[in-house]
């Protein structure tokens, strides 16, 4: 009989400078993972409170007094000798000057060159987090007319909306609203097209895979400037679009749905167990909306993706 593996939570920092650069540490070569970059931070002792051991950790790597900040989210992450959860908190005001006390090398790096550094699992989703929206759209086919799904859009947009999934029918005439939001609303969000690799390249944007086609691929069907991501239902389909280099999936239900109503929730619980197995950004779709981004990132979500609930209320009738 297997040993049930050891619980280990950690808190780590989000350390931002004057000029929006992030601190990162880099393990040395008698801990776990030596040579990867890390948000600085350890582990949280019998007894104390989050604050507490963030601010002793702070203190004992780098030297400074720090004032810890909001919670950013919480990332459960499986390894094979433990269940780690790293709760994230920002640090943006300190008393002392950063440096190595313990040998390691820090550096700052201001947010979009944070894919350029080697991290563990763990780390990844908190940059994700850092660097990408949290939500994303996933737009209702145009059922009330070409003139209404655009204006839909652009009244996403105005409420920050910052990532869309195109979700139009697959016929040819289709493809021509689907040209039409790309030359509309391409400077303002990041656009996907629902499936469509062929579209997708065509138009110069990104795809969202379904879930058969991720087990039918064998590489990356976009280059890397082009955003590619998944919809995802179980285990082996996270492990593909990782596999494959997706730049982030979506995994649900989470609740029940009216556009799956046949479809089991997962719920938050099963969620997690799946979401801790890979390292890739996930949004939780399914019954959610804006107001559950919290909840989501309670249980390592990037956020929530959503077709009703972040389309506009006056066109979801």
């Amino acid at each position: 009989m297997n040993s049930p593996l050891r619980s280990i939570h950690v808190v780590a920092a989000v350390i931002v400078d004057a000029r929006g650069r992030i601190l990162l540490n880099r393990r040395t070569g008698n801990s776990d993972m030596a040579g990867l970059w890390e948000f600085p931070g350890g582990k949280r002792e019998p007894g104390e409170t989050s604050e507490q051991a963030l601010a002793r950790e702070l203190h004992e790597e780098l030297g400074i007094e720090a004032e810890v900040g909001e919670w950013v989210m919480e990332v459960p992450q499986l390894y094979p000798d433990k269940r780690l959860r790293l709760e994230v908190r920002m640090v943006r005001q300190w008393k002392g000057t950063a440096r190595g006390r313990e040998g390691q090398a820090i550096t700052w790096v201001t947010p979009d060159k944070l894919g350029r550094y080697s991290m563990p699992p763990a780390d990844l989703p908190v940059v994700a987090a850092l660097r990408q929206p949290e939500c994303y759209l996933v737009t209702p086919e145009p059922l009330h007319g070409d003139a209404a799904w655009l204006a839909g859009i652009e009244a996403a947009v105005a409420s920050g909306i910052r990532r869309v999934q195109l979700r139009t029918p697959v016929a040819a005439e289709r493809q021509a609203l689907a040209r039409s939001a790309v030359q509309r609303f391409g400077r303002d969000l990041e656009l996907l097209v629902n499936r469509d690799i062929a579209l997708a390249q065509e138009l110069g944007v990104g795809v969202h895979l379904g879930g058969e086609q991720l087990l039918a691929l064998e590489a990356r069907p976009l280059p890397a400037t082009l955003p590619v991501a998944a919809s995802c239902h179980d285990l082996a389909q996270l492990q593909a679009a990782q596999r494959l280099g997706c730049d982030f999936a979506v995994l649900g239900p989470v609740r029940a749905t009216a556009t799956h109503p046949d479809a089991t929730p997962l719920g938050w619980e099963a969620f997690e167990r799946l979401r801790e197995q890979v390292s890739l950004p996930i949004y939780a779709i399914g019954g959610l909306a804006a107001a559950d981004v919290q909840a989501a990132r309670q249980h390592g979500a990037l956020g929530v993706a959503a077709i009703r609930s972040l389309w506009p209320a006056v066109l979801t009738a």
